[in-house]
């Protein structure tokens, strides 16, 4: 096993279903390590064209309950306690992060170098899931449990409303994060020879 720091992190980053709202950190401790993470995090051209909606507490919960009802339009009536019950797992949690793209820097860079203008708006997508992972493995260092979520865009139009998200962001996933509220499974890995090629 590899001896090095950023590695020792990344083997503590897991996804954790059981929260809890007891974290060994605060409130504002939690929100600047996140503010942080995705400040640092890479993005083509430093378009920095991520963004975030950062909820605690209560406004969490509120989120949790939007998808809540957005599901219960369509998931059958005999399978939705199920889905509930998942729910409101990630709603005990002591809060959320919503992680948007805002489609105004990616447009811009379109019109500065229009030889790449279809790459952009992939490019945007790779720096989705580096702020994304930057800001998991930022909680797993203190000691927060997460994971990672996706049910945009069913709940995009009323989160929009009810916290003003500009009509540029793209809602790409939620990451519900709290105190480790139970055990964390092995992590298992397919063979090195299925995965990597090394030449040199």
């Amino acid at each position: 096993m590899t001896d090095n720091r950023f590695l020792d992190i990344a083997r503590k980053r897991r996804t954790q279903y059981a929260l809890g709202r007891d974290l060994p950190i605060s409130k504002d401790q939690v929100t600047d390590l996140i503010k942080e993470a995705i400040r640092l995090a890479p993005s083509s051209f430093n378009s920095q064209s991520s963004r975030a909606l950062i909820l605690h507490g209560a406004e969490s919960v509120k989120f949790w309950e939007i998808v809540k009802d957005e599901l219960r339009k369509i998931v059958p009536a005999d399978a939705f306690p199920t889905t509930e019950e998942k729910i409101d797992g990630f709603a005990a949690g002591a809060g959320t992060v919503l992680f948007y793209e805002d489609r105004e820097p990616v447009k811009a860079l379109q019109e500065k170098f229009p030889l790449y203008a279809d790459n952009f708006p992939v490019w945007s997508e790779h720096a989705s899931g580096m702020a994304q992972y930057a800001v998991w493995m930022a909680l797993a260092e203190a000691g927060i449990g997460a994971s990672l979520q996706h049910y945009n865009p069913l709940p995009d139009a009323r989160v929009a409303q009810e916290w003003d998200i500009p009509e540029s962001w793209v809602l790409r996933a939620q990451m519900p994060f709290g105190s480790h509220a139970g055990e964390i499974g092995d992590k298992t890995f397919v063979d090195d020879a299925i995965r990597f090629r090394v030449a040199g």
